[in-house]
């Protein structure tokens, strides 16, 4: 398993799919998962992938009788807010990866960023 010092482990595109869900609704069964996936997985690859998940503590699991669902570990953002740091932590020059970062920022988000920079 793959991790940054902040945590953010690697997702493959399968696990990725299966967490966007997730976060969209949960707790969810194997069987759920399978139904709102568009590629139809079989049973076998959708329970693999939830062990992995939570190999790598992005998700638990919940038993209710004999059903298992799962419920996300970490929010969505709070994810992509490790996956951000991650890149910086890759980045010999952190502050000009911060600026092109921001230039590219549309207008609304510079906006929150200048907000959230004005508090004390």
């Amino acid at each position: 398993m793959t991790t940054s010092p902040h945590g953010a482990p690697q997702l493959g595109e399968l696990e990725q799919q299966v967490m966007n869900l997730l976060w969209q609704a949960h707790p969810r069964s194997v069987r759920q998962v399978m139904d709102a996936l568009p590629s139809s997985p079989a049973y076998t690859t959708i329970a693999t992938v939830m062990q992995n998940l939570r190999t790598k503590n992005m998700v638990r699991s919940q038993h209710d009788g004999r059903f298992v669902f799962y419920v996300p570990q970490v929010g969505r953002e709070e994810y992509i807010a490790q996956q951000m740091h991650q890149a910086l932590d890759t980045s010999h020059d952190k502050a000009a990866s911060i600026l092109h970062f921001v230039q590219d920022m549309p207008e609304d988000g510079l906006q929150m960023l200048r907000n959230y920079l004005g508090q004390p």
